[in-house]
């Protein structure tokens, strides 16, 4: 496809692909695939809107996968290794591939924020790791194991 994309009519994804119990702060997110509406392989844009409360994902850096963060509508809290900053309408943030420093986006706003994320399509050899749980996401399958390589899921605890 070329041309104006329809936004409304973009692949959607609700929620996250993580096993319980992480996936509960990611639950309500939504992501319209704009670059898949648009027929692109080689990097992902996506349009997230993310409700109060609510974060990006679990914060993680990816080995091969370099992202960019721009937001278009409200204010996000951006967490990474060396503390909390705000972003606001119009703020950016990028995260380069292989850096070990990971980051997420959390609304703590009372409304809902809108965020355009860009980010390199490595599926076949990207690693992706989150420092604050026991998980790891990896070409799969299984896509999601534990820091010692046991698969998920299991159940919870």
């Amino acid at each position: 496809m070329t041309g104006k994309i329809d936004i409304a009519s973009a692949p959607a994804r609700t929620g996250s692909g993580y096993p319980s119990p992480f996936d509960e702060p990611c639950r309500d997110r939504l992501r319209r695939q704009l670059g898949d509406a648009a027929g692109l392989t080689q990097f992902g844009v996506n349009l997230l809107t993310l409700p109060p409360g609510r974060w990006s994902a679990q914060r993680h850096w990816h080995s091969e996968e370099d992202e960019f963060v721009w937001v278009v509508q409200g204010e996000v809290t951006l967490v990474t290794d060396a503390g909390e900053q705000i972003l606001r309408q119009g703020d950016c943030a990028g995260f380069p591939a292989g850096l070990a420093d990971g980051h997420h986006l959390i609304n703590r706003s009372a409304a809902d924020v809108m965020v355009l994320e860009v980010g390199t399509r490595r599926p076949e050899s990207d690693v992706c790791e989150y420092p604050d749980i026991d998980l790891r996401a990896q070409p799969g399958p299984p896509e999601y194991i534990h820091r010692d390589g046991a698969p998920y899921p299991e159940g919870p605890g």
